[in-house]
């Protein structure tokens, strides 16, 4: 059995300043997360490894992972932030990508004001840069978003794309339709993937796998089990869970796959797409 990696978490440290959304409103995350913060529940868990994903929109902040990446072993890879938009955006890319750390590169899509954004007649030449670069294009977005992604891969086949979160539907409102129908259309891409992380913050207080196992079977009827990642957004999940409770939740709900699908979605999946890609580092 391969070994099990978290595709989905955080760290930060509030004094550097650019976390705009990380307001004292947020209680318990409104601090600084480190490392050491996240090393018991992986040894606990016997999770081999982590994907290091931005949490500003910022070039310094994903300076600040890699270094950070660097002298942790738990971290294999970053996901990182660079201006997709910007006229030297192709150079940024490429700088970025130097370090062998960085595996991907995510937008705060569902924090701006243009949900076309992503389509802009800016973004191809970093786009095409990130899949010369063997970089990963992590969609941070909403329901209303996903129908624009998929325009997205049908330009750029060649890019891999993974849906954070599932696309953040709205757990609180009960079955999303468009919701499912769009994740639908996005699995019959192949450059698509769907991360199995963020639900229980989309959700009511309290939700169990009753709640929801009709979401997760829907994501493995579109994706199968090679094409979904397990994270577990750490630490925005302490929000409505602690990490040992969303360990538990998924372990419940993919009880129905076999070993070997169990194995690929809690591990073996992310350390195709995000490391096999760029020759990054194992555990």
């Amino acid at each position: 059995m391969s070994q099990r990696i978290d595709a989905h978490q955080h760290f930060w440290r509030l004094d550097r300043g650019d976390y705009g959304w990380l307001t004292p409103a947020l209680g318990p995350i409104h601090r600084d997360f480190g490392p050491a913060d996240l090393e018991p529940m992986l040894r606990q868990h016997e999770i081999g490894g982590t994907i290091l994903v931005q949490a500003a929109p910022t070039v310094a902040e994903t300076h600040y992972m890699l270094e950070l990446a660097a002298s942790t072993p738990s971290v294999m890879g970053v996901v990182g932030w660079a201006p997709l938009a910007a006229p030297d955006a192709v150079a940024q890319v490429t700088a970025l990508a130097a370090d062998p750390l960085l595996v991907g590169l995510r937008p705060m899509l569902h924090d701006l004001d243009d949900p076309d954004w992503v389509l802009g007649e800016a973004l191809p030449p970093a786009l095409r840069a990130m899949e010369r670069l063997g970089l990963v294009f992590d969609a941070l977005v909403r329901p209303p978003h996903l129908s624009r992604i998929l325009v997205l891969a049908d330009r750029h086949p060649g890019l891999p794309i993974v849906i954070d979160h599932a696309g953040k539907p709205d757990l609180t409102q009960g079955w999303n339709a468009a919701w499912a129908a769009d994740m639908a259309a996005l699995a019959r891409r192949p450059s698509v993937t769907c991360k199995l992380s963020g639900l229980l913050t989309e959700a009511p207080p309290g939700a169990d796998a009753a709640l929801l196992r009709p979401v997760v079977r829907h994501l493995l009827e579109c994706f199968g089990p090679t094409r979904i990642l397990w994270g577990s957004d750490w630490p925005v999940l302490t929000l409505a869970a602690s990490y040992d409770r969303w360990v538990a939740l998924t372990d419940e709900l993919l009880m129905e796959l076999s070993s070997l699908e169990r194995a690929a979605v809690l591990g073996g999946n992310a350390a195709r797409l995000h490391l096999s890609r760029r020759g990054r580092r194992t555990v």
